[in-house]
């Protein structure tokens, strides 16, 4: 089975530090716990998706069984662009948040000459969700593309567009991603499966912290 993880790791920015506050005053990363979590979109329609939630709910994985996009003879529109959005239900120590700036994922994709690739995430907190931030990754096919290859999606997000949780004791996450293809041939074909994404919240790496203003 084709596999498509998505590792949610927010990153603490040793070289470069977020307008954070000092480790000694912060409270543990380990403090973040998922509460609970769903998932919406054509991508991932009910019946389609299961979860498995880690002990210590700080790991949870979503398996998909439609988040699949085609293209080339005999498709339509709606085969070319799905979505599939998680909603994570997240608790941390109140007087504090917490921000998103780095996510890791890897998936499959098989892509013909003409044939585009196009992945996007869009992270935002449902008391805000305003203030979103949206990285993209594009793969063009042909060469390695055209026999099928595992790809890695690294998003980083800038400084500018780090987004926080809400202040209080929990906030809601919501990770939006899309697969889309897109071609200039319309004899070519092309795909993207995507069967399964993990969200962790794991190591002391994976977040950075600022007292409530």
């Amino acid at each position: 089975m084709r596999s498509f993880v998505a590792l949610l790791a927010p990153v603490l920015a040793a070289a470069n530090p977020i307008g954070i506050i000092g480790n000694g005053d912060t409270p543990k990363p380990d403090e973040i716990t998922i509460v609970s979590a769903s998932a919406s979109g054509n991508g991932c329609p009910q019946g389609t998706v299961t979860t498995d939630l880690s002990p210590d709910r700080k790991v949870i994985t979503f398996g998909f069984d439609a988040f699949q996009v085609y293209t080339g003879p005999g498709t339509g529109p709606a085969d070319k662009s799905k979505n599939c959005q998680l909603h994570l239900n997240l608790k941390y120590p109140g007087g504090f948040q917490f921000a998103v700036v780095e996510s890791t994922y890897h998936g499959y994709a098989q892509l013909e000459t003409g044939v585009t690739g196009t992945f996007y995430s869009t992270y935002y907190f449902s008391q805000d969700a305003a203030a979103t931030t949206t990285t993209r990754t594009s793969i063009d096919g042909g060469g390695l593309w055209a026999d099928g290859q595992v790809y890695t999606k690294q998003d980083q997000v800038p400084t500018a567009s780090v987004i926080w949780s809400p202040c209080g004791a929990t906030g809601i996450l919501n990770v939006n991603n899309r697969i889309a293809l897109t071609s200039s041939n319309s004899s070519a074909s092309g795909q993207i499966s995507d069967d399964d994404a993990t969200v962790a919240f794991t190591q002391q790496v994976h977040v950075s912290w600022q007292a409530c203003k």
